[in-house]
């Protein structure tokens, strides 16, 4: 006979994740529980263009910072948010990405981005531009751009009917997937 999960003392894959530490890039500090994940650059971006502040933005030529992403003077990318709820807990798993914006709407982005946007009711077409590791590999994919109050970054929605990511984002991850998804980023656990 075999016994149910929680008596035989293996954690689940939710368990897992939710006792997980993480060693945050950025501030140094120790996290714990569900962690989101980041590309630093869309995938579109040579790795040898550097990252430099925002407020350096240059419209012209290349540039790209940590929200924002210029490439020939042409082609306007904004960070946001890919949200995938996690089957089984009121969490979401939050994987940090890239879009493409037409040039007004990088435009209107900008002209409100200090102050926060206000206007809750925008929404733009954009070209999802990150690769994520056995989901997401071929760009770029139709999304909708959602931006967000207060200086939250926007949210990214995938269009279409027959993605994993249209699938994912509508009737959530598996811990099991979502484990997956951190060990192919280096962050492996047992």
């Amino acid at each position: 006979m075999k016994l149910p999960k929680f008596l035989s003392g293996k954690p689940t894959a939710l368990e897992i994740i939710s006792r997980a530490e993480w060693k945050c890039r950025h501030c140094d500090e120790i996290h714990h529980g569900i962690s989101d994940l980041a590309a630093d650059r869309p995938c579109q971006c040579p790795d040898e263009l550097p990252i430099e502040h925002n407020g350096a933005l240059r419209k012209d030529g290349d540039f790209l910072s940590e929200d924002f992403c210029v490439l020939g003077g042409e082609n306007f990318f904004i960070r946001g948010v890919l949200e995938i709820p996690i089957q089984k807990s009121d969490e979401y798993f939050g994987f940090g990405s890239w879009s493409t914006l037409s040039r007004e709407n990088f435009e209107l982005y900008l002209s409100e981005f200090d102050e926060g946007l206000t206007n809750t009711d925008l929404s733009w077409f954009g070209w999802f531009s990150t690769s994520i590791s056995g989901i997401a590999e071929e760009m770029p994919l139709g999304c909708t751009v959602v931006p967000q109050t207060q200086r939250q970054r926007p949210r990214f929605w995938i269009n279409g009917d027959e993605h994993p990511l249209v699938e994912m984002q509508e009737n959530g991850i598996g811990a099991e997937r979502l484990l997956q998804i951190y060990a192919a980023y280096g962050h492996a656990m047992n």
